[in-house]
C-alpha cells in the first residue's frame, strides 16, 4: 500500500504536552497501560473466537528492548486491527475501543460483563510520555484482512504505512525519547513489569536485544493466576504462607489470613495477611496492592482501606476501581465507600469466627492484633460494634477475658461496690501486692498497655454499646474504698506526720506554688496518706489520680512527657510491722535510722509500681548499702 496521512481528531495542539505533564505522575506507568491494552486484547480475542468456534491461542505478550536502536515493543497475540480499526480507536481519541466491543458483544446475545481494562484511548497515548516517535503494526483476526502500520511523532498529523506483519495481533514500538534512556535497560522494564503487570492473566516475556544468547525457553516475568483468584476451597494454608513469603520475603509467617471475594453490588477479590509486627522495623502503610483486573494500580489505598488495618498486608484486586487512581477520584466513587464498609465488615467476622471457634489460637495472636483492633474500635463505629466484645484484656491470674467475662467474675459480696467499674494496672506499673490483696477477696484486676489502651478505655467509658457501661480505675485508686480497713489510731496519725515531715518537709505556711515546686522536687511526691487495710503487710504503695494518670500517659504517648507532671501520694499501712518498727525507733530517738527507713519504704514503692528511673538507681543503691550496714551494726 502507499503511505496515507491523517490527523488526530482533537480540539487542541497542546494535547502531547499535557499527556506528557498531567496523565499519570509517574512516567513508568505506560507500560502497565500499553501492557493492561494488550491483555484486554487478547481477552477479545479469545471472547470472539469462542463465538465462531475458532481455535483460540494461548495469550503471550512479549516485550523487546533494543538499547541500540533506542527502542522499547510491546507484542501481543490478541485480535489485531485493521486499518480503519487502528484509524478509529487511535486516532480518534472520542472512540472507545472497549465500550463499543461491549455494545457489539450484547448486540449478539453475549455479554462479557464489565470485563474490559483498558482502552485505547488515553492509556494508549502515555506511551507518548517517553516517545518521540511511536509506531503501531496490526494484524486483525478478520479473514482475509491486511496488516497495517501506523506512525505518529508526537504531534497530531500521523501516517499510514505497509506493513509485513504476518502473525495476528498488535505490535507497538517505542522510539525512547533523550529524558527517558533509562528504560532502554532489560532489567529496568522486567522489574517495572514485575510491579505492575506481577499477576497479569497472561504470560509476559522480556527480550534483550544486547543478549548474547536468548534462552530457549525465555522465563515467565509475571504469575498469570494469583491466590486471590483461585477458590478458597482448593487452597491449603501452605498455598498462602507460600504467596505471602514471595510478596514479603523478610517476613516471618502470617498470624492468620482472609480470603476476600464478592461479585455484587460490586466485584472485589483479595487476600489480606496479618502480619507479626515487629517493633523495631519502621511502620509501611503501603503494605496492601490494589490492582483492577491484576493490573496494579497503587499501594496507596487510603481511601478504600481504613487507616486502621493499614497494619495488614496483601492485595484487593477490583474491577470497580479505576486505573489512573487519584484521592478526589476514589472519594467522589461510590463504590469505594461500599468496598471500604466490606473490607472492615470481613475482617470483624474473620476475627469472630477466629475468637469463637478457636480461643487458644486468638489469644495467642492477640498480643500482635489487639493494637490495630483496639485502634479500629476507637476509629469506627460500625467495628466497634463488631468487636468491642471480642476485645480481651489478661487479668491478675495471666488469663484472658472480654469486659462480659470480667464482669461476670466479679464475687457477689462485691457487686454493689464495683458496679460499672472495671479494675485494671498498667503493665509492668503497677504494685503486685495491691493486686494480690484483691485478689486474696477474688478480684481481679485487668492489665493495660500504655499506647494505645489510655484511648481505648476513655472510648468505651464514653461510647455505650447497649445496656453495658464501664468506668475503668486503676488498682492503686481504688483498692482502699474496696477493702475492709481498721480504724485510724493517734498513733496511725504520728506515722502519717512522721513520714511527711522526713519525704516531704514541713508544708504549714507553704503557698499551693511552693508546694507544687517542692512536689516536683521530691519525685512528684505530693502527699502523704494513711490507710490501714486489715491483714495487709504491705508497708506502702503509691497512688496517682485516675485523671491526672491518663493525661501523663497521653501526653508521653505524643511525644510530651512533661506537659502533665504525675503528682503521687504515698499512701502509708501503719499497720505494716516495717511501718511500726520504724515508728518505735523513732520514740527511742534513732531519727538517722528512721530517716533511711523511710527513704527505703518510698523506694519500695517507686519499685513496685514503676520501678527506678536510671538516674535514680545510683542513689538508691547506696541508700540501701548504708541502712544494711546500719541494721547489721544493730544486730551486733
Amino acid at each position: 500500500m502507499t503511505s496515507r496521512k491523517g490527523t488526530i481528531s482533537v480540539n487542541t495542539n497542546d494535547i502531547f504536552p499535557i499527556i506528557k505533564k498531567w496523565l499519570y505522575s509517574e512516567h513508568d506507568i505506560f507500560l502497565r497501560e500499553l501492557v493492561a491494552n494488550a491483555t484486554d486484547a487478547i481477552t477479545k480475542r479469545a471472547t470472539l473466537a469462542r463465538t465462531q468456534n475458532q481455535e483460540i491461542p494461548t495469550g503471550k505478550i512479549t516485550v523487546s528492548v533494543d538499547k541500540a536502536a533506542k527502542t522499547i515493543s510491546i507484542e501481543d497475540n490478541g485480535l489485531g486491527m485493521t486499518e480503519a480499526e487502528v484509524e478509529k480507536y487511535i486516532a480518534q481519541l472520542a472512540f472507545s475501543g472497549a465500550e463499543e466491543f461491549v455494545q457489539k458483544m450484547k448486540s449478539e446475545g453475549n455479554t462479557p460483563g464489565n470485563d474490559i481494562i483498558g482502552k485505547f484511548g488515553l492509556g494508549f497515548y502515555s506511551a507518548f510520555m517517553v516517545s518521540n516517535r511511536v509506531e503501531v503494526e496490526s494484524l486483525s483476526m478478520n479473514a482475509g484482512s491486511t496488516p497495517t502500520k501506523w506512525v505518529c511523532e508526537g504531534e497530531t498529523d500521523y501516517t499510514f504505512e505497509a506493513s509485513t506483519k504476518s502473525d495476528v495481533g498488535t505490535k507497538i514500538t517505542l522510539h525512547i525519547n533523550a529524558e527517558s534512556e533509562e528504560f532502554l535497560n532489560a532489567w529496568k522494564v522486567s522489574s517495572t513489569l514485575k510491579k505492575f503487570c506481577d499477576f497479569m492473566p497472561y504470560e509476559i516475556f522480556v527480550k534483550d536485544a544486547e543478549a548474547k544468547e536468548e534462552s530457549a525457553h525465555p522465563g515467565v516475568i509475571n504469575e498469570t493466576q494469583p491466590i486471590w483468584k483461585k477458590d478458597p476451597s482448593t487452597l491449603k494454608d501452605e498455598d498462602y504462607k507460600e504467596f505471602y513469603r514471595k510478596q514479603f520475603p523478610m517476613d516471618g509467617e502470617p498470624l492468620f489470613w482472609i480470603h476476600l471475594k464478592v461479585d455484587h453490588p460490586f466485584t472485589l477479590d483479595g487476600v489480606l495477611f496479618f502480619p507479626k509486627l515487629n517493633p523495631n522495623k519502621p511502620f509501611n502503610e503501603s503494605n496492601i496492592k490494589l490492582y483492577n483486573k491484576q493490573v496494579f494500580v497503587s499501594n496507596n489505598v487510603k481511601d478504600i482501606v481504613p487507616e486502621f488495618l493499614s497494619l495488614l498486608k496483601g492485595s484487593i484486586d477490583s474491577s470497580d476501581i479505576p486505573l489512573n487512581v487519584s484521592r478526589s477520584s476514589l472519594q467522589g466513587d461510590p463504590n469505594i465507600k461500599k468496598i471500604s464498609n466490606y473490607v472492615i465488615k470481613k475482617v470483624a467476622e474473620s476475627l469472630k469466627k477466629l475468637f469463637n471457634n478457636d480461643r487458644a489460637r486468638y489469644e495467642t495472636i492477640w498480643e500482635d492484633i489487639q493494637l490495630f483492633l483496639k485502634y479500629g474500635a476507637i476509629s469506627d463505629n460500625k467495628f466497634d460494634e463488631m468487636m468491642r466484645d471480642f476485645v480481651i484484656f489478661k487479668n491478675s491470674d495471666n488469663k484472658y477475658v472480654t469486659l462480659k467475662e470480667y464482669t461476670a467474675s466479679i464475687p457477689e459480696a462485691y457487686k454493689t461496690k464495683m458496679e460499672g467499674k472495671v479494675l485494671y494496672f498498667e503493665k509492668g506499673k503497677s504494685d503486685y501486692a495491691l493486686r494480690r490483696e484483691l485478689l486474696s477477696q477474688g478480684l481481679q484486676a485487668l492489665e493495660t498497655e500504655s499506647y494505645i489502651d489510655p484511648h481505648f478505655t476513655q472510648h468505651v467509658e464514653f461510647t455505650k454499646l447497649g445496656d453495658a457501661t464501664y468506668k475503668f480505675v486503676s488498682v492503686d485508686s481504688e483498692i482502699a474504698s474496696l477493702l475492709e480497713q481498721d480504724a485510724t489510731t493517734d498513733s496511725d496519725i504520728k506515722v502519717k506526720d512522721l513520714f511527711t515531715d522526713i519525704l516531704i518537709g514541713k508544708t504549714e505556711n507553704k503557698t499551693e506554688e511552693e508546694e507544687d515546686l517542692d512536689s516536683l522536687n521530691h519525685g512528684g511526691l505530693k502527699d502523704i496518706e494513711i490507710v490501714k487495710i486489715k491483714n495487709s503487710k504491705a508497708p506502702a504503695y503509691f497512688k496517682v489520680d485516675e485523671q491526672m494518670k491518663r493525661m501523663n500517659q497521653m501526653a508521653k504517648n505524643m511525644g510530651n512527657d512533661s506537659m502533665f507532671p504525675v503528682k503521687k501520694t504515698l499512701v502509708i499501712n501503719p499497720g505494716s510491722p516495717l511501718i511500726q518498727n520504724a515508728l518505735k525507733l523513732h520514740e527511742k530517738g534513732n531519727d538517722a535510722l528512721v530517716k533511711k527507713i523511710a527513704h527505703h519504704v518510698e523506694d519500695l514503692a517507686h519499685i513496685s509500681s514503676e520501678g527506678l528511673k536510671h538516674e535514680d538507681r545510683e542513689a538508691f543503691v547506696a541508700r540501701t548499702q548504708e541502712l544494711m550496714q546500719e541494721l547489721t551494726n544493730l544486730a551486733l
